[in-house]
């Protein structure tokens, strides 16, 4: 989705961009008339001239003034006088911990080097690996100019677009986040337990999305005229209760991982032969 360089001091890479990610709406509902339940329809309308517009010829315009627009199409875009438009320029290099991930990282690309960029690509990955940083560059994606990250995966490099430091919000006058609260270390020292107890390596294939299958439960029983109720929500521990509502909880998340670890075990052993064979 994107072709250019990766440059960094008198080397240049060239690479192509694919999206790393993408969007499994599994769930979709249609708009309907409120009167008939009929789907509802948008149209493109131009109150100029009274008359529909097909998306295909729709135009983009700059407003300049009153009325008055300048039009903006495709052969432009690809042309701006941007240097980051066509190349990816290496600005610095950072502590891979430097940069919070859950605040900064936004969408994720795939970057695949070209036949003649192969050595320089592979060079730039390993050293980011032995050196423990991570590049930070500036590239024009989508009619806008991101702030981005490449660092290794793999076998390859990974970017990441970033949030602009006035994309992000301050925590200030966050409830919650302003007093200093006392923790007794006896409650500590059990919420660790708790932690330990929970602990695993991370494998994405354990998690699937559930939230389709519980739309279509409910979708199901409207057609047959049946309630779903919804499972009561947690509530939060009593202060006085917080010890011993840790100490249980210790107790029964090692009962689950001990059975979820005999429930996975089989899938377990033929992800590890596939790892073995790959």
């Amino acid at each position: 989705m994107w072709k250019g360089v990766v440059s960094f001091g008198m080397v240049s890479i060239p690479i192509r961009l694919y999206n790393a990610t993408e969007s499994t709406a599994k769930v979709s509902f249609r708009q309907l008339c409120p009167e008939h339940n009929s789907p509802i329809s948008y149209k493109r309308w131009c109150p100029e001239g009274d008359h529909e517009v097909a998306y295909s010829d729709i135009k983009r315009g700059y407003e300049v003034g009153k009325d008055r627009y300048v039009i903006i199409d495709d052969k432009d875009l690809d042309n701006l006088p941007l240097p980051t438009a066509h190349a990816i320029d290496i600005s610095e290099f950072v502590p891979v911990d430097e940069i919070e991930p859950g605040l900064y990282f936004d969408n994720a690309y795939f970057v695949e080097p070209e036949e003649l960029g192969k050595k320089p690509y592979h060079l730039l990955r390993k050293a980011l690996s032995a050196t423990g940083k991570m590049a930070i560059a500036k590239i024009a994606l989508r009619d806008k100019e991101h702030l981005a990250a490449l660092h290794p995966n793999g076998k390859g490099l990974i970017m990441n677009t970033l949030h602009w430091p006035d994309e992000i919000r301050t925590t200030e006058g966050l409830k919650g986040l302003e007093d200093e609260v006392k923790i007794n270390p006896k409650e500590l020292e059990m919420a660790k337990a708790l932690i330990e107890s929970l602990a695993d390596s991370f494998d994405p294939e354990r998690y699937k999305d559930e939230y389709k299958e519980a739309v279509m439960k409910v979708v199901h029983a409207k057609m047959e005229g049946e309630v779903i109720e919804a499972p009561e929500a947690p509530q939060p521990a009593k202060v006085m209760d917080l010890m011993e509502a840790l100490r249980q909880s210790v107790e029964q998340a090692k009962k689950q991982r001990s059975q979820k670890a005999e429930k996975e075990k089989p899938a377990a052993e033929t992800r590890q032969r596939r790892r073995k064979a790959s």
